[in-house]
């Protein structure tokens, strides 16, 4: 079955659609229909009936009525205390009607059962006496025919007999004097079967002041009057008092009208009473009867019923409790076209409030509420909270009448209407406009919430009743909870503690928020955070020499480092697909210059920028959370005046800002700028590679290494081909047969155009994965005249970086090779006598010594008879080496003697390092610390620090 609207299936009363009813016919006038003047709805019995619907309280009371004035029984006198617009006028006209009809009981709906359960066969018509407090005066008489009347019971008796009853208590009337019992008994027997309908006593009796005399009598012979009533008509089987007396303070009025309704309470409360206010499930039929000719047919009203009840259902996890019963169904179908939730917070909430009557109340509001719908074509399936026209005039005062002073800008600005944030936040949101999401979650907030008060220990409407009060079946509930957090954010009368919401006319601290961000210093502040901010994102695992962020030029360090740069763009300096780029501008200033001094390790520098069309939100947000933080200290150190409430709303909106913050850091970074030079002409040209970082990367840093990688920006392993072209492209042309590898790798530091290392260990490796094989290029540690020292090629070698490392060209290195290579040695010559032994000697860098290998097996070193040698089978060597440059001369001493031990089998190699320091100041705390530290983790064997001796 489709979700019809609710105007094609109800009909609402002909005064209602046309706005012709007028306020004041809600509200039930016992004189009026008493003198023949009230509207047909209330002066004909048949029409009356026709429209009340008979609640429990008043089936009970209809009951003691019908069973008195028959003589079977039934309560003498009937108390009706409720609270404000709880219906007693209403009953009163209900039991008029009954004793007073001018038609059979046969024709007044709902009254035929009651008779029926009463035991009553035929009810007798009986006289009815209307006493209104509010319509007499204490000090001005009525005329009735030429006959004043002054007091109350001058009125009962000439009610209730004319002129005749008048005469038995003329006297008491013109003295202002009680009549007496026995005088009442015998009136009310002669008028019996009869009703007596005292409404609205107490304002009467309150105007008599103590111990003054009016023409309606005094204070104490009024009360006296009512007690002795009281007692007479328990003598007189078949009448029947029925009084009104208010609950509210509203309705007693004052000192005197608590004094007044004291003292009638001790009379009226011997019986007790029958009657029952309206509840809120009676209630439903109340209005729906006085607005509706028809609320629809039952087939109908069931199907759209059962539709909501199978979407709360469906989503038990979103909405009440109540609402997964079979109960709710029925609340549904008994309160169609209306949706129970508007009942449950006018009777539950707006009847709080002392203005605001139950019945009558709730029928004046949702008439002009239902006109306005009708008349506005709205096509809701319910006439729900989040329906509330609160946009149209009437229906905003009427919501406001009852309320405090200061709600009339807080529904223009924040609820509805067309210059209203939600309105605005609809009208720039299809998601949310479809189906006024904004709108009808503010006006179910106002509902539920504007009756409160700030000193309730829990305040506000729960999600899931502001959901209950918005979601239509067929609609996404996500929807809703989405603008719930957006109006949140952007609301400034709108209250949230944990799920709770609620509207209020202070403004919350979101307008001090506000304030506060707009006086952010953006030099001072701002920036400065941001910095601390975006540099918490990278921490410290990284291989880059440095991250940078917001740094000058002249800061940023121009050296090889460990590592490539990063730095990171300031906001100001953002990417953008357009032609004109900040960003491009702001890196060109860091990568040519180092302050007034041009920049040399330019290919060194990696780029991070902001992104063009995210940064503004990013600063917005960071003023945000400024802001928020400042209020959170300031509440804390009672340099703002606001309660417990305010101070936890503050740090979760702080929280909140936080962590938008950091999401917004992630969105906004995200845009890897490399600088590649490219030759145009013989000229290198600057140009800028652009790449994204996903923002979602668990890492940014990782993310930042992945794409660098990807994308062959930076090189963390090189293969020894590529260094080969690069040396056979830049540097071994013409009659060049060998470059310095440092000046190579520092090149790749300075130059565009050149590959952008990592470090100097990928450069390294490749060389020593270069000279393993004799297909790329050879290296030597030095070079003296024509010959290389340290010669290495086609062979494994740890290359060394300093100025006399060279890279060697291959053809010269195989040429070089052959050319070095030793002539087979001749065969001993018996006779000791063939010459010189032979022999070479190798240099040890860095120490001018050099060392001869040991002479041939036989041979003397000199002539003569060759004499008998022991076998050699152990070495022992110590050097010295200068600390400044003990890597160089290690890696030296490594090459040439160290791997002349390890390259043969069966020989065990023992290296031992001993280091002695002295100073003459002494080592501080923190070096020898450190020290310690360090030699720990190298796994010194012993590493201590010792007084002079």
């Amino acid at each position: 079955m489709s979700l019809k609207p609710w105007r094609e299936i109800a009909r609402p009363h002909k005064d209602v659609l046309e706005g012709t009813f007028k306020q004041s016919e809600f509200a039930a006038d016992i004189t009026q229909v008493a003198n023949g003047t009230a509207t047909d709805e209330y002066q004909d019995a048949e029409k009356f009936f026709s429209r009340t619907f008979i609640t429990e309280g008043m089936r009970l009371l209809l009951i003691s009525v019908a069973q008195r004035l028959a003589g079977h029984g039934g309560d003498p006198v009937i108390q009706l205390q409720t609270a404000f617009g709880g219906g007693k006028t209403h009953t009163l006209l209900a039991v008029y009607h009954l004793a007073s009809r001018k038609v059979g009981t046969e024709k007044l709906h709902g009254i035929p059962p009651v008779l029926d359960e009463a035991g009553i066969q035929s009810l007798p018509h009986a006289k009815v006496a209307v006493i209104d407090g509010i319509k007499l005066s204490p000090s001005q008489p009525r005329n009735y025919s030429g006959i004043a009347v002054n007091t109350l019971w001058g009125e009962l008796a000439f009610q209730l007999l004319g002129e005749e009853g008048f005469r038995m208590v003329a006297d008491s009337d013109a003295d202002g004097t009680s009549p007496g019992k026995e005088v009442l008994t015998d009136l009310i027997r002669k008028a019996a079967p009869c009703v007596i309908l005292i409404d609205e006593l107490v304002a009467f009796i309150r105007q008599l002041e103590l111990g003054k005399q009016y023409k309606a009598g005094t204070f104490d012979s009024n009360i006296s009057f009512v007690q002795a009533l009281t007692e007479a008509l328990k003598a007189v089987p078949n009448a029947i008092l029925l009084a009104s007396l208010p609950e509210s303070e509203l309705e007693v009025g004052g000192t005197m009208g608590q004094r007044a309704l004291n003292s009638l309470e001790k009379y009226f409360a011997r019986v007790e009473s029958v009657w029952k206010p309206v509840g809120t499930e009676e209630a439903f039929e109340i209005v729906r009867r006085r607005l509706f000719e028809t609320p629809g047919e039952r087939a109908e009203v069931e199907g759209i019923s059962r539709q909501f009840s199978d979407f709360y259902r469906n989503n038990a996890e979103k909405f009440p409790v109540e609402t997964q019963s079979n109960e709710y169904f029925e609340r549904l179908c008994r309160s169609y076209p209306i949706h129970p939730e508007i009942f449950d917070r006018l009777y539950e909430d707006w009847s709080t409030l002392e203005k605001f009557q139950r019945t009558r109340g709730v029928l004046q509001y949702m008439a002009i509420v239902i006109h306005r719908l009708w008349n506005s074509d709205n096509k809701d399936a319910l006439i729900m909270p989040g329906s509330l026209p609160l946009e149209d005039s009437n229906v905003r005062n009427k919501s406001i009448h009852y309320l405090p002073q200061g709600w009339e800008p807080v529904i223009e600005r924040e609820v509805d209407g067309t210059r209203s944030a939600p309105h605005d936040i609809d009208g720039h949101h299809t998601l949310f406009g479809g189906v006024q999401a904004a709108r009808r979650t503010a006006r179910t907030i106002f509902l539920g919430s504007a009756p409160s008060t700030t000193d309730q220990m829990i305040r506000g409407v729960q999600v899931e009743r502001i959901l209950l009060g918005t979601v239509q079946p067929g609609q996404t509930i996500g929807v809703f909870e989405d603008v719930l957090k957006r109006l949140r954010d952007r609301l400034h009368y709108l209250y949230s503690d944990k799920d709770r919401y609620w509207l209020d006319t202070k403004p919350n601290l979101r307008r001090e928020m506000e304030s506060r961000k707009q006086n952010i210093s953006e030099r001072d502040e701002l920036l400065p955070m941001l910095k601390t901010r975006v540099t918490q994102v990278f921490g410290r695992n990284h291989q880059f020499g440095g991250v940078h962020v917001f740094t000058p030029s002249v800061d940023v360090p121009d050296d090889y480092g460990t590592g490539p740069r990063l730095v990171v763009l300031p906001t100001n300096a953002a990417y953008s697909r357009s032609e004109t780029n900040q960003a491009f501008t702001a890196a060109e200033e860091i990568l040519r210059n180092r302050g007034d001094q041009p920049r040399q390790k330019q290919n060194r520098l990696i780029f991070l920028a902001p992104d063009y069309d995210v940064v503004g939100r990013l600063k917005e947000q960071a003023r945000i959370f400024l802001a928020w933080k400042s209020i959170v200290t300031d509440i804390e150190n009672g340099n703002l005046n606001q309660d417990l409430s305010h101070l936890n709303q503050a740090k979760r909106n702080r929280d909140g800002a936080e962590q938008s913050l950091s999401q917004l850091v992630r969105e906004t970074y995200k845009w890897l700028i490399a600088p590649v030079e490219e030759f145009v002409k013989g000229k290198p040209v600057l140009n800028w590679e652009v790449v994204s970082v996903s923002p979602t990367a668990p890492s940014l840093i990782q993310a930042i290494e992945e794409r660098l990688r990807e994308e062959e920006w930076m090189i963390y392993e090189w293969s020894p081909i590529h260094l080969r072209n690069i040396l056979n492209q830049w540097y071994l042309k013409g009659d060049a047969k060998d470059v310095g590898a440092l000046k190579v790798w520092q090149d790749c530091c300075h130059y565009l155009y050149l590959p952008r290392l990592v470090n100097d260990s990928v450069f390294r490796n490749a060389i020593n994965q270069g000279v393993e094989t004799d297909d790329f290029f050879a290296f030597a540690s030095g070079k003296e005249g024509d010959r290389y020292l340290g010669f290495t090629f086609g062979r494994g070698s740890i290359a060394t970086l300093d100025e006399s490392s060279l890279l060697i060209d291959r053809e010269a290195a195989v040429a070089y090779r052959e050319s070095t290579a030793q002539p087979p040695q001749p065969p001993p010559d018996p006779g000791g006598m063939g010459g010189e032994p032979g022999g070479s000697t190798t240099s040890l860098g860095g120490s001018g010594s050099t060392v001869t290998p040991p002479t041939t097996p036989g041979s003397t070193g000199g002539t003569g008879t060759p004499a008998p040698t022991a076998t050699k089978k152990q070495f022992y060597g110590t050097i010295s080496l200068d600390p400044v440059k003990a890597k160089m001369d290690f890696a030296t001493i490594i090459d040439e003697v160290v791997q002349q031990f390890t390259a043969k089998l069966g020989v065990n190699v023992k290296i031992s390092v001993e280091i002695e320091a002295t100073s003459r100041d002494g080592f501080d705390e923190s070096m020898q610390r450190t020290v310690k530290e360090n030699c720990n983790v190298l796994r010194f064997n012993s590493a201590e620090f010792e007084e002079e001796s």
